[in-house]
């Protein structure tokens, strides 16, 4: 029999050779024998597809023998220097009887030790052929190469008279992530791991989720002692390898750690791109190209394919344009740069030609170059008499400050109109603060029509599109009173005045102005702390429009008198105004910029690029039109728009100020439906691709992070992988003395806590302030759309959502599983499952006892060692959407459609009815577990109430006896005997509950008189 192990690849290898990667090569070990793979250099998603094949001396003791699988860092340095990657055992239990049999397993590779530092996988197949059989290669879509099909390094035929075949080149680097599909008769990819060092014996059965099977544990032979018994353990199926992040290692200036390039200070967090800028300023003494003896002129730049168009200017002949065309450099189609002045009919008054050779080479911090006069030539290259041209020629990068204007190459096919919308830009969101209006007392309200009727008068406020009702005066009075605050988001500039209106409520459904109030912003007083109060006012109520009108048509007397409001009005700036979700909050800031605190550090994120996008715009035969927006405190950035592209590459880096690490910088992509005017596939909204976030206080300070985050997308038909985004970002801390003071501080400023408003109120305001913010932003230019600051603001997550109610369920499981685990743990002990383990917590216990000082230090000692021991599995990674998490991946259909529905819902009453029931039977199960822990509550409430007076006098009996029991008992003595009786050994336990639990369990509650 032969043994078959077939080497597919490994992914996410430990760089070992100090330029961030690592020449691998896997070393399979069986009975003595060991064969070696190819070394794949300079690669840590490695490619081998070689097949190892073993002589097996006894077949039927395999299931008893293991595979050692170790991967190596050659060094190349002579006499068999290596660096260990990892490794993998795997028994022969797990050994598949036939190729056909045989699965592609994916095993995270182990630690030789403890202070190992190891990560990634290995594919592998194993299995076994007869001695007549020639095992397969492996199947694997990996490109072919020249002198593909070579022998291993080591000679595999030596070993086990097998043929070491690979079947491809190394894997680029763009193509990293696929993984080779095994042949068509083999199972999915599975997931497995080692077995221990120690344990020759262990097996692992392959899980599949389509047929779930309960975990046995199987003992062959009840007889023997030796081996060990197979264990049987079941390993579930993992989640799809897209939906987690990917380490990258691009060439960046703050990698390589060079500062030779003056670019690297500013730009070192994105690949520089080279672009050839030309700066078209004006021109002069055009010649006469009409019988009025003028020109309407434009100038066209051109370079191979790529045409750049200027605007019109009409009768002039000393025109003024001011536009700067970009050409990428690496889809430079020709060596010779053209720029012609042309008439509105196309005939060219005048060019310049350059050559690219001779262009100068600007680099930031340089001052801009200056633009010169060229003479215009004709088409053979003769001079002209009259007309000159000013023009900038220069080579630079995305850091030149021309690039946000500049028209770019791939922008050939917009107008001007769509060019608008493709430009890179950083927004500001405005100043909110909010706005409290202290509604005390009325005087001399004259209700409408008179008769002497008492007014039921109420205070409407309004604020833009904010309004507010006070509810009605409880005493109907001409003197009424309310005493009611009233709270509105207000933004600088604050130019929309405050509209307080009072109305008499004199019917059903009718209402009647008694007196309106216009009263301008800037009258408010601005309050910082709660330590005084703004000083209330009277005000005069303005006659209502109607009673005016009529005023109009009598002659007009002197008034008398008014109406009056008593109010207080102010702009609370000591508060922080949320437009955010607190959970996942960017900006903690009060409004008041003399309450900030110093800033700690900068935040610095280099949007690189993506790659495999969903395209948008398919039914109009173009891919997407991808742009990135980032939100991190009120800064919003935008980069250019790049057109009609699966995988765009932006390489835009942005810098913010970083107040507090307990902060979420949000980064969304996002397609353009605006670039050809709103009438593309999206009628001019820009479509959701996708969004990451991430919170600052996971990262380390001045590491940087170059990661592919999955871009995911939950829509009625499911989870949506749409992309991965391509990000570098690093925290770099300016304070660290400041930083560590934050995490004792609160969250929010400090008027949130002296003066807390109520959550229903927060919720609104919220929503108010998400409504300005987005109102704001859409009238910059180039606007940044309501539709994309409500997905980065997250607008609807207050929502209902049966998926997000079960997520919000397994994460309060999950934290009670330590509890759980604890509890596990006591049971072991208690029934003397392991003896020297209860023999150690019983010395531990009587220690305790004898010395209670310890305890406490006892308690603290052992979380500073789990800290500790924790310290090496910390993530390495930043988070990212977690689909298991958010139960998004097994989410069914109409749970998503529901999830998606409008409010009031827009579905048939049928399909309604069915959701309500559903909704009844899970609060059902919520009442009854509400009610069992109401009854747990109203027993211990019981005890002492004489609702049950035997219980009652039995339970104060025990009350006095235990007392005198614990006064002449020391409190030692006491906890020696409890802790004795709760760890006694299982021969002095029973399964029928104890005393304490059944008298407890007869007490009554008041279960029994609910209807």
């Amino acid at each position: 029999m032969k043994l078959v192990v077939e080497v597919l690849e490994a992914s996410d290898l430990m760089p070992k050779d100090g330029h961030g990667s690592a020449s691998a090569f896997v070393e399979v070990s069986f009975e003595g024998q060991r064969h070696r793979t190819q070394t794949k250099g300079q690669d840590l998603n490695p490619t081998w597809n070689e097949t190892l094949v073993f002589n097996v001396a006894d077949p039927a003791a395999l299931p008893e023998r293991t595979i050692e699988v170790i991967v190596h860092n050659d060094r190349g340095s002579g006499g068999g220097h290596r660096n260990f990657l990892g490794r993998v055992r795997i028994t022969g239990a797990a050994v598949a009887s036939s190729p056909v049999d045989a699965v592609v397993c994916r095993c995270p590779l182990d630690k030789r030790g403890i202070f190992s530092n190891i990560r990634g996988d290995i594919a592998l197949r194993v299995y076994t052929v007869p001695d007549a059989s020639s095992p397969p290669a492996a199947e694997t879509p990996a490109p072919a190469a020249a002198g593909g099909n070579k022998g291993s390094a080591d000679g595999n035929l030596k070993g086990g008279g097998g043929d070491g075949r690979r079947g491809g080149d190394e894997e680029k680097p763009g193509k990293k992530n696929q993984k080779p599909a095994p042949e068509k008769n083999s199972k999915e990819t599975q997931y497995f791991y080692s077995a221990p060092a120690n344990v020759g014996g262990q097996g692992f059965e392959i899980y599949h989720s389509k047929h779930p099977a309960a975990a046995v544990e199987k003992r062959g032979n009840y007889a023997r002692a030796e081996p060990v018994p197979v264990m049987r353990m079941q390993v579930p199926k993992p989640l799809q390898s897209g939906f987690g992040l990917v380490e990258t290692w691009p060439s960046l200036a703050a990698r390589m750690g060079y500062r030779g390039d003056k670019i690297s200070s500013t730009y070192d967090l994105v690949e520089q791109m080279q672009y050839l800028y030309v700066k078209v300023v004006k021109a002069r003494n055009l010649p006469a190209m009409d019988d009025g003896g003028s020109v309407d002129s434009r100038v066209e730049v051109k370079l191979g394919n790529y045409k750049g168009l200027t605007r019109h200017v009409e009768k002039n002949q000393n025109p003024v344009w001011g536009q700067v065309f970009a050409f990428f450099k690496e889809r430079l189609q020709s060596n010779l740069l053209e720029v012609a002045v042309k008439d509105k009919d196309d005939a060219i008054v005048g060019r310049v030609v350059f050559d690219l050779a001779e262009v100068p080479l600007r680099v930031p911090p340089d001052s801009p170059l200056a633009p010169q006069w060229y003479r215009l030539e004709d088409r053979k290259g003769g001079r002209l008499l009259r007309g000159e041209i000013m023009l900038a020629v220069w080579m630079g990068t995305q850091a030149d400050e021309a690039f946000p204007e500049a028209w770019h190459s791939d922008a050939h096919s917009v107008n001007l109109e769509g060019l608008a919308h493709t430009r890179s830009k950083v927004y500001f969101s405005p100043r909110l603060c909010y706005l409290r209006v202290h509604v005390i007392e009325a005087q001399d309200l004259v209700p409408a029509g008179g008769g002497g009727r008492a007014p039921d008068a109420y205070v409407k406020i309004q604020l833009g599109n904010q309004l507010r009702r006070t509810r009605p005066s409880q005493a109907r009075s001409v003197n009424s009173m309310w005493n009611e605050e009233l709270l509105f988001v207000a933004a600088e500039p604050y130019d929309e005045p405050l509209v307080v209106t009072v109305e008499d409520r004199v019917g059903p459904n009718k209402d009647e102005p008694l007196g309106r109030l216009i009263l301008p912003m800037e009258d408010s007083q601005k309050r910082l702390d709660n330590k005084k109060l703004p000083v209330a006012r009277w005000f005069n109520l303005e006659r209502p429009p109607a009673a005016a009108a009529e005023e109009d048509g009598e002659k007009k007397k002197p008034a008398k008198f008014s109406s009056k409001i008593y109010l207080r009005v102010s702009l609370d700036a000591g508060y922080h105004v949320l437009d955010e979700s607190a959970h996942y909050s960017s900006d903690l800031l009060p409004t008041a910029k003399s309450l900030w605190k110093p800033s700690i550090g900068v935040l610095e994120l280099g949007i690189i690029g993506a790659r495999n996008l969903v395209p948008m715009k398919a039914q109009s035969g173009h891919t997407t039109d991808a742009y990135c927006v980032a939100k991190f405190g009120p800064k919003w950035v935008r980069t250019r728009t790049v057109l009609d592209t699966v995988s765009p590459r932006w390489n835009e880096q942005y810098t913010w100020e970083v107040y507090d690490p307990c902060t979420v910088i949000t980064v969304g992509v996002f397609d353009n439906g605006n670039v050809a005017g709103g009438k593309g596939d999206g009628g001019g909204r820009d479509q959701r691709i996708g969004k990451v976030r991430i919170r600052l206080s996971t990262l380390e300070t001045d590491r940087l992070y170059t990661h592919f985050y999955p871009l995911l997308v939950l829509q009625p038909s499911g989870l949506k992988k749409t992309g991965e985004l391509h990000l570098a970002v690093r925290f770099t801390c300016t304070g660290w003395v400041n930083m560590m003071t934050l995490y004792g501080m609160p969250l929010l400023p400090k008027m949130h806590y002296v003066q807390p408003i109520s959550v229903v109120h927060l919720d609104y305001l919220r929503h108010q302030a998400v409504q300005i913010v987005g109102a704001r932003l859409a009238r910059a230019e180039p606007p940044l759309r309501r539709e994309v600051v409500e997905y980065m603001l997250d607008v609807d997550s207050h929502m209902w959502s049966l998926r997000r109610s079960k997520a919000n369920f397994y994460r309060i499981t999950s934290l009670f599983s330590g509890l759980v685990a604890v509890g596990k743990w006591f049971d072991v002990i208690c029934e003397w499952r392991n003896p020297i383990t209860t023999i150690l917590v019983h010395a531990l216990f009587f220690i305790l006892v004898r010395y209670p000082e310890l305890i406490l230090p006892t308690i603290f000692l052992y979380l500073f060692m789990i800290g500790l021991s924790n310290f090496r599995l910390r993530s390495r990674n930043p988070p990212h959407m977690d689909a298991k998490l958010s139960q998004a991946e097994w989410a069914p259909p109409d749970e998503l459609d529901e999830e998606f529905d409008t409010f009031p819902t827009s579905r048939s009453n049928e399909l309604v009815r069915m959701r309500y029931d559903r909704l009844r039977s899970v609060a059902g199960r919520l009442q009854t577990v509400v009610g069992d822990l109401a009854t747990q509550g109203e027993r211990a409430q019981a005890l002492l109430s004489w609702r049950d007076p035997r219980a009652t006098a039995i339970a104060i009996v025990l009350a006095v006896l235990l007392a005198l029991f614990l006064y002449v008992t020391p409190f030692q003595v006491v906890a020696l005997l409890a802790g004795a009786y709760f760890l006694r050994h299982p021969r002095f336990r029973t399964k029928m509950p104890s005393v304490v639990f059944n008298f407890y369990k007869r007490l009554p509650a008041k279960s029994d008189v609910l209807l």
